[in-house]
């Protein structure tokens, strides 16, 4: 059968493929495609249709419109030229090559001696921060009544009593304003080491040297809870601010934290190498610090139970922290040169040293209008500017009649709820109140 006559297939073949591409949309073959004069003509189409009604805005809506988008430049602009050279590439390089990066010449401070003393000049004034005037403190009443060196101190949240606990194993209660005892606590069979009255419950917290740690109900003046669990003496105790919860420490080279009522011990944090003399809670990380006998103080995670920094500045043992109540900040006191030492939460990142105090510290307190007191193990009290580290006094614990000489050293310290009130305890047996004179 001859063929000659017939078309080609190929091209009947695709102008049929093109009428049924709409309904084969999926059909394998690539080589079907629209025409893109068509494509372009159904697009015109499609656009004249749906748009054209809405290319312009009616003439209403027109004089409403203010000038949309950047003003076009002014006709009177030059236009930006190429340089002399025929090539931009080429005269580019050239002007950026004139350029000198060389930097002009700045005379040293150190050229001469002129120079040297401004430049020391102007940073000791940048670094120097004047102190705030604080008054002079003076003792005000000698309280005595204890039988042993008094080794602990705590004052009551509503500024009305304070709690002392002595080598006799007896905790007194005493009436701030007056001075006079109010009660007699018994049930320590050694000397107490720390109180603490909770801001949150009627209780008194305290521990000694017996590695007792009491609770105190306030109501009936007995003892209602024991904390079992440190191996040696406990030396120190703090209430965390906000939560239900006592932190002790002692001679067994750990902190322990317990839950206040259940007497469960939540955590021992041990790694200390030597007694842990302090320990304080506050509220915000690092919510425990320890100052220990090993010459390091610790900050520690509580949710963790671990260590979070480890501060090795100190040479000797370090026996008293303080936490500044509105500062985020903290200090620690040690024996030896550079003794005290100011701190800043929460990396535990150094601040500067109270230079000056030569003696053994055995404790702290800081109030909320930065005056910072530090008692020695000699009977020497300084006060200090918190922010400067400036000493504005230097006081001497003179022992009552019929003590010893040696007598004089000051063991525990606190200020009152108002921070214009110190009460010291000491060797001699005696509670110290120091008050600011009046101006």
């Amino acid at each position: 059968m001859a063929t000659e006559g017939l078309p080609p297939l190929e091209p009947l073949f695709k102008r049929n493929a093109k009428r049924t591409h709409a309904v084969f949309a999926s059909y394998p073959d690539d080589s079907i495609k629209d025409e893109e004069r068509s494509v372009r003509l159904r697009l015109a189409v499609k656009i004249r249709d749906e748009y054209n009604d809405f290319r312009e805005l009616p003439p209403a809506l027109l004089a409403q419109q203010g000038p949309v988008g950047p003003a076009r430049p002014k006709e009177h602009r030059k236009m930006i030229t190429a340089g002399p050279s025929d090539s931009v590439s080429s005269s580019t390089s050239a002007l950026i090559s004139k350029i000198d990066n060389t930097p002009t010449p700045q005379p040293s401070t150190f050229s001469s001696n002129t120079r040297l003393s401004q430049a020391l000049s102007l940073h000791k004034t940048t670094r120097t921060i004047k102190p705030v005037y604080h008054p002079s403190w003076k003792l005000v009443r000698v309280i005595s009544g204890h039988l042993g060196w008094v080794r602990s101190v705590a004052v009551e949240p509503g500024n009305k009593w304070f709690a002392t606990g002595a080598g006799d194993r007896v905790i007194k209660i005493w009436d701030l304003a007056s001075g006079e005892l109010k009660l007699s606590l018994t049930g320590h069979i050694s000397t107490v080491r720390g109180l603490a009255v909770s801001s949150r419950h009627p209780y008194l917290f305290s521990c000694g040297e017996d590695k007792m740690v009491k609770c105190w109900d306030l109501e009936a003046n007995k003892v209602i809870r024991h904390y079992h669990g440190h191996l040696s003496g406990v030396y120190s105790l703090s209430l965390h601010p906000t939560l239900d919860v006592l932190v002790t420490s002692g001679r067994d080279a750990s902190a322990r934290v317990w839950d206040m009522r259940t007497k469960a011990q939540i955590h021992a944090l041990t790694g200390h190498t030597g007694t842990v003399a302090d320990v304080k809670c506050q509220e915000s990380d690092p919510q425990v610090i320890t100052g220990s006998m090993d010459s390091t103080v610790r900050l520690w995670d509580l949710a963790a139970g671990k260590t979070m920094v480890t501060l090795t500045h100190h040479k000797k043992s370090v026996r008293a922290l303080a936490i500044h109540p509105t500062e985020y900040s903290f200090a620690s006191g040690s024996a030896g040169g550079n003794n005290i030492k100011k701190w800043k939460c929460p990396e535990g990142t150094f601040v500067f040293n109270f230079s000056g105090h030569n003696a053994i510290i055995n404790t702290l307190s800081v109030n909320a209008e930065g005056v910072f007191f530090s008692g020695g193990d000699n009977g020497t009290l300084t006060f200090w500017d918190y922010a400067t580290g400036t000493p504005f006094q230097n006081l001497d614990d003179i022992p009552q009649p019929g003590s010893l000489e040696a007598e004089a050293g000051v063991f525990c310290s606190t200020f009152d709820m108002t921070g214009t009130r110190l009460i010291t305890g000491g060797a001699d047996k005696t509670i110290k109140v120091y008050a600011e004179q009046s101006q």
